[in-house]
């Protein structure tokens, strides 16, 4: 009960800085917290704009700084991964990572599937086979870096499963994770496209089977998909300058988009519905025809039905598409998204959030602005080449440089991958079991593809209320989710994890009884260090902080589990269990304390 009291405590002081420190910054955060020493030296942040300085084999100066590039480009770093990255160097690394064997969710869904039906035909794996595919790809997947980025794209281009007409299609869902990691090293306006065309997008923002106009019933175009496409997938809500700062006209931002661009943009996505054997208006309406339909129609791109197409003139962004004496969906749809592609916008808004979901929630303007440069033109006359983008964010000086406005809080997914690829966490069953993380009070207050609506979990330019981060003028984005009953459910949750395993409880794998939950660590050599409490809190240390751990938290966490007693081996070993039992009790607590510091939970 005292290390129960002692953890809440600790998240209690989490909450207590975030609501005066929030995303500060590490250095700033443990002195306001009560922290001190140990957290890394502060500099004021590489303001340089080159981004290709590294050389290819140019290793990282220490394992720490490894170990945080890590945590930016992957679900969190591990001995093995920073064994590689200390040998091969940044670039090589990043190279290597985009050749690496792909993550296949789709494939994993229906494996899984397959195997339920053979077991019971009336059972489905549904959504839980979207969320384990998503721990499986986070936790041993080779592709660490394309999953990394999938992961920072399904926040942006969101559809979720909360949606009952998206849930129903688990498997489709699946499909568009895959279409978001085989788009991460693509070009921006292939995946704008394939974004666009995906049912379970048009299912979601409902542009599919949207109709042109009819002023005898008074029907007009479905206007839900052409607005989010420039306000989130795209350009933004208002002029940008190219560093990411909101271009001002009298002292007032200037709006990217009107009323009036939003109807002509409408115009566009008319006439797009499900991919079927026929383009007639059974198909259209109800995706099949003469009772065949395709069975892969859930994310095989939309096709363009000119029946249901405008054929009006549209207007947008001083873009103008003639109108059509045929109907042309695609020729219209085409002129639509180069339009949007081309905007000046989209390098600095697009870029600038791809920073915040891998490095940090506050990038300086020149660090935007040499993304966003790279986003133009990738050193080879090419715009939109998103590997060059995800190397741009990545290698900036400022992703390796610590100040009082660098590194974000942990969204409660990533502090559990990072966790858990830590501790080499794996499946019993081999399917990844860990199910809905929904629950607040309970769990991780969210699930992967299952964001509350198409602004995310939390939106990239949140400010907490009455916080110094508003007064700073700084964002947190991932504070959106933090309050009470998110702090205590992670804590909960984490302690049971740590104490029991994550995911459900198997009875039985492969026959044998285990009666336990599917995702276990390997935590031998803590068990070895179990008598030795700073050890053990050294090498927590190390491979959840990277050594940055401040004097006062070790001290701290060091006398707390020291209070906890191991009874001395009798000569004929009868009191072995209670021995075991004692050392994964200081294990435990370790792990848990560490974990729900917010040292851990804010990264620099």
């Amino acid at each position: 009960m005292v290390l129960i009291l002692r953890s809440l405590a600790l998240q209690g002081l989490y909450l207590r800085c975030l609501r005066t420190v929030s995303a500060l910054g590490m250095a700033l955060a443990l002195v306001a917290c009560g922290g001190g020493g140990g957290g890394g030296s502060v500099s004021s942040g590489g303001t340089g704009s080159s981004t290709n300085t590294l050389q290819p084999g140019e290793p990282p100066a220490s394992r720490a700084e490894a170990a945080r590039f890590l945590n930016q480009a992957t679900f969190g770093a591990n001995e093995a991964e920073l064994d590689k990255l200390m040998v091969s160097g940044y670039v090589n690394w990043i190279e290597d990572q985009w050749v690496k064997p792909r993550s296949n969710h789709r494939a994993n869904w229906e494996a899984w599937e397959a195997a339920i039906k053979a077991a019971n035909s009336s059972n489905s794996i549904g959504q839980d086979g979207v969320t384990n595919s998503f721990w499986k790809a986070a936790l041993v997947g080779e592709d660490q870096l394309r999953q990394r980025v999938a992961y920072a794209l399904s926040q942006i281009f969101v559809v979720s499963m909360v949606d009952s007409a998206v849930a129903n299609d688990p498997r489709a869902v699946a499909a568009y994770m895959d279409m978001l990691a085989d788009n991460a090293d693509g070009n921006y306006r292939n995946l704008l496209e394939a974004v666009s065309r995906h049912p379970m997008m048009g299912t979601y923002l409902s542009h599919l089977r949207n109709q042109k106009a009819d002023p005898r019933t008074g029907r007009v175009p479905d206007e839900n998909y052409a607005r989010e496409v420039m306000q989130l997938f795209s350009i933004g809500v208002h002029e940008l300058q190219a560093d990411g700062r909101q271009r001002l006209v009298g002292g007032k931002p200037v709006d990217t988009y009107t009323p009036a661009d939003i109807s002509g943009l409408a115009k566009v996505f008319t006439g797009f519905s499900w991919a079927c054997p026929a383009i007639n208006n059974s198909c259209f309406s109800n995706g099949s025809f003469n009772g065949q339909s395709d069975p892969d129609r859930g994310f095989k791109p939309m096709v363009g039905y000119p029946n249901f197409h405008s054929q009006e003139e549209k207007r947008f962004l001083g873009t103008v598409i003639p109108a059509q004496t045929t109907a042309n969906p695609d020729a219209s749809l085409k002129a639509a998204l180069d339009a949007l592609y081309n905007h000046a916008n989209v390098g600095p808004f697009i870029g600038k959030q791809l920073i915040q979901r891998l490095v940090t929630s506050n990038p300086s303007p020149d660090y935007v602005a040499a993304v966003a440069a790279t986003f133009n033109n990738n050193g080879q006359g090419v715009r939109g080449d998103m590997k060059a983008v995800v190397k741009a964010v990545l290698l900036h000086p400022q992703a390796k440089s610590t100040s009082n406005s660098s590194g974000q809080l942990r969204d409660p997914l990533l502090r559990a991958t990072a966790f858990m690829r830590a501790y080499g966490f794996k499946s019993d069953t081999g399917n990844f079991r860990m199910g809905n993380t929904d629950n607040p009070g309970t769990a991780l207050g969210m699930s992967p593809m299952r964001s509350p609506s198409v602004f995310n979990f939390f939106r990239p330019g949140y400010v907490p209320p009455g916080t110094l981060t508003a007064a700073a003028g700084l964002v947190s984005p991932e504070m959106q989710l933090a309050q009470e009953t998110t702090a205590a459910g992670y804590v909960n949750f984490i302690r049971d994890a740590v104490a029991s395993g994550f995911g459900q409880t198997n009875a039985q794998v492969n026959g044998v009884t285990v009666n336990r939950r599917d995702l276990q660590g390997d935590f031998t050599a803590e068990l070895a260090l179990a008598d030795k409490p700073a050890e053990l809190v050294a090498r927590a240390n190390t491979l959840l902080m990277q050594g940055r751990m401040s004097n006062a938290l070790r001290d701290e966490i060091v006398g707390a589990i020291s209070k906890l007693t191991i009874p001395a081996l009798t000569a004929n070993g009868s009191n072995q269990t209670q021995v075991n039992n004692a050392k994964r009790a200081r294990v435990n607590a370790t792990l848990l304390l560490v974990l729900a510091a917010p040292e851990y939970q804010v990264t620099p």
